[in-house]
């Protein structure tokens, strides 16, 4: 299945202040689009064409480092605009999710402690995750453009940590990125969509 650049569920000036129209357009204009060009190029003529990208991401993890990479980003950039929205953030979770990050989490505000932290502390760069595994709700981080699913979770949130998705409006401050992701961008209706699927 070639992979395609979705286009931005919201106009480019949308999340701001939080994320400004610039960094909106280099992360997806460019970026995300060299993703989408060099997976396409690097999926002709391999075992996974034709397969749908979560098969490519699993099947390329360990075997085809350039492959896994951009399919990989790919993946995780799909979901990361849709895990973003004009006036999102905060701590009201649609009532099954705040349930399960109270019985798995010890409440909103240890899942947003740790969720920062796990953000903060991954050390170049990488992801930071809420995840399913085994049913029940998990923070992660990985590296580069790994995700979950080659740790067999099921990502239902993302927070990308990447330098070219914060440099621009946070410069180095990394921690404050992510509190205003966690505080005012999470679009948590879609959090509880991919958690639903998941359990």
């Amino acid at each position: 299945m070639a992979f395609e650049l979705p286009e931005l569920p919201y106009s480019y000036d949308a999340l701001q202040p939080f994320m400004s129209a610039e960094t909106l357009e280099f992360h997806h204009d460019k970026h995300h689009l060299a993703y989408v060009n060099n997976g396409n190029n690097l999926l002709k003529g391999t075992e996974f064409e034709g397969k749908s990208l979560e098969e490519i991401v699993k099947g390329s993890y360990g075997k085809n480092a350039g492959l896994f990479n951009n399919a990989g980003q790919h993946y995780n950039h799909i979901h990361f605009w849709k895990w973003m929205k004009k006036d999102g953030g905060g701590k009201s979770l649609p009532g099954k999710l705040a349930a399960a990050v109270d019985s798995d989490l010890g409440g909103y505000d240890k899942f947003r402690a740790d969720f920062i932290a796990a953000g903060t502390t991954q050390f170049g760069s990488g992801w930071a995750w809420l995840a399913v595994k085994d049913g029940k709700l998990e923070i992660a981080k990985t590296p580069n453009g790994e995700n979950p699913l080659v740790h067999g979770a099921t990502p239902i949130l993302g927070v990308d940590v990447w330098e070219h998705s914060y440099y621009i409006d946070y410069r180095n401050a990394r921690p404050k990125y992510l509190e205003a992701f966690v505080d005012s961008l999470i679009n948590w209706d879609y959090v509880l969509e991919l958690y639903e699927k998941a359990v």
